[in-house]
């Protein structure tokens, strides 16, 4: 299965960034893509933290997500739509919540967030829960496809998470009962955390979890003078960097092959030596 990641360098303004989304989706599926996956806040790179709270859209509805079902639709692929702000109860935060559409356009799955960052060097600081509230569930969602002149279909496990979430492998093994196939991580990696750790982290969890790593990241400096690292990458179960995309926009594209995960899970069984839960 042909699998994209859409590097982005979002803006403040949404339908800038929606218009932007729909052309780099119509690429990917152009190019045979089945599965395509957005960047975290692709709908928004907000001057402030707060500037989130006045887009944020009720669950099932509004002009961000009716888009992300249309091209998921329209394409005839599945899309893990990066996140977009979803509306709380309070007023003062939203959930960053991570959509999967079918290629009917339904929504086939929702993973909110868990792990929200703080990060303070003295020169930049971020705070996720200043406007934020921290999800708790996590989340897969079974991806089918079918591909080639034969029509097979292959049938994937997908693991979801979210940018700070790569820090945690104790959430990436909550999703691997049963195996994922392939694990999400749409980012908005700083440039300082990210040129120290970015591809280092992808790789461990998928070396770990002897499965594909798909990461669509912000990649560039933005309108609110904010500098996101890129690198968005597919990263396979033996921790082999398929695909890059350094810096700015982009398309990047990898072959997911099932039979890669059983061998290098049969060569070397790590999954089942784990301790039992």
């Amino acid at each position: 299965m042909k699998i994209a990641a859409l590097q982005m360098v979002s803006t403040t303004r949404v339908e800038a960034n929606l218009d932007t989304a729909r052309r780099l989706i119509a690429e990917a599926a152009r190019s045979g893509a089945a599965l395509v996956a957005l960047p975290e806040y692709f709908c928004l790179m907000g001057r402030s933290d707060r500037d989130k709270l006045a887009v944020a859209e009720a669950s099932g509805d509004g002009p961000i997500q009716r888009m992300l079902s249309q091209a998921a639709r329209e394409h005839e692929v599945w899309l893990i739509g990066g996140t977009l702000p979803i509306g709380t109860d309070d007023p003062d935060r939203v959930l960053n919540a991570n959509c999967v559409y079918a290629p009917d356009g339904s929504l086939a799955a929702r993973y909110d967030k868990i792990h929200l960052f703080k990060y303070d060097n003295g020169r930049e600081r971020y705070d996720e829960g200043a406007a934020i509230r921290a999800g708790t569930a996590p989340t897969t969602v079974q991806v089918t496809a079918l591909q080639g002149p034969s029509a097979i279909a292959t049938s994937l496990r997908v693991g979801l998470s979210v940018c700070y979430d790569l820090r945690f492998p104790e959430l990436y093994r909550e999703l691997m009962h049963p195996p994922c196939d392939l694990i999400s991580v749409p980012a908005a990696f700083t440039y300082t955390t990210g040129l120290a750790h970015w591809e280092l982290l992808l790789r461990a969890r998928a070396v770990e979890n002897q499965c594909y790593v798909i990461a669509a990241a912000q990649g560039g400096t933005h309108e609110n003078g904010r500098r996101t690292f890129g690198h968005s990458m597919v990263v396979d179960p033996w921790g082999v960097v398929l695909a890059v995309c350094p810096e700015g926009e982009g398309v990047v594209l990898a072959e997911l092959d099932p039979a890669r995960i059983a061998a290098v899970r049969q060569q070397l069984p790590a999954l089942e030596h784990r301790r039992a839960r």
